[in-house]
């Protein structure tokens, strides 16, 4: 049995585009059998990309400085049907202007307990939120993230809160009052995991990593 660690989890129906992982080995094998060789006992839908050597300071998930998520999402009075199970859905217009007034107010350190998943087994709430782009093409929304780390259900959970203010069903300044109550009570129903994807980790430049 080999023992691999990866820099960060995700929830059941989030798609990962660069989960980074790694493991302690004596063998000694070139990149490019790392990789042509797990991946002939990985299924279809996951692909080993690179593969190297590292330090043995280097730390999958501590090393990182930051993680990088993207939600995509369809505005469309009708469900999605090609792009179903990789994209959310909102059936209402949204205000791209009201949901990057609310997402401006999340940025900074805060206690982000409002929107954490009642399983969360992270040792605090607080965390430092850098960055929520929000963009459109066509009919298709995207929210970029990224954090020190993040809380179980943490982006879903604001997601929730950005498509209400989005749909007008509360006002931008409204997600001020949720970040202070500190309480899930507080915040909008958990969104779907469909369009949520883990973009990877952020690590230093000495690592030498792909990014």
């Amino acid at each position: 049995p080999v023992a691999t660690l990866c820099a960060g989890r995700t929830d059941a129906g989030v798609h990962g585009l660069m989960q980074v992982v790694h493991f302690d080995t004596e063998l000694q094998r070139e990149p490019f059998s790392w990789v042509r060789g797990t991946n002939r006992f990985l299924p279809p839908d996951i692909a080993v990309q690179w593969a190297q050597a590292v330090p043995d300071a280097f730390h999958a998930r501590a090393s990182a400085l930051a993680r990088r998520y993207a939600y995509l999402l369809l505005e469309s009075p009708v469900r999605p049907s090609v792009d179903a199970g990789r994209v959310g859905w909102s059936f209402r217009p949204l205000d791209g202007d009201a949901m990057r007034q609310a997402a401006g107010r999340l940025i900074g350190e805060h206690d982000f307990t409002s929107f954490r998943a009642s399983a969360c087994q992270a040792l605090s709430p607080v965390k430092q939120l850098t960055r929520i782009d929000v963009t459109r093409r066509g009919a298709y929304w995207r929210f970029d993230f990224e954090a020190s780390a993040f809380l179980h259900h943490m982006i879903r959970n604001i997601m929730g809160c950005l498509v209400a203010i989005g749909q007008g069903l509360q006002p931008p300044e409204w997600i001020d009052a949720v970040l202070a109550a500190r309480s899930r009570d507080a915040a909008a129903p958990t969104f779907a995991p469909d369009g949520l994807y883990f973009l990877g980790p952020r690590y230093d430049a000495h690592w030498g990593l792909p990014d």
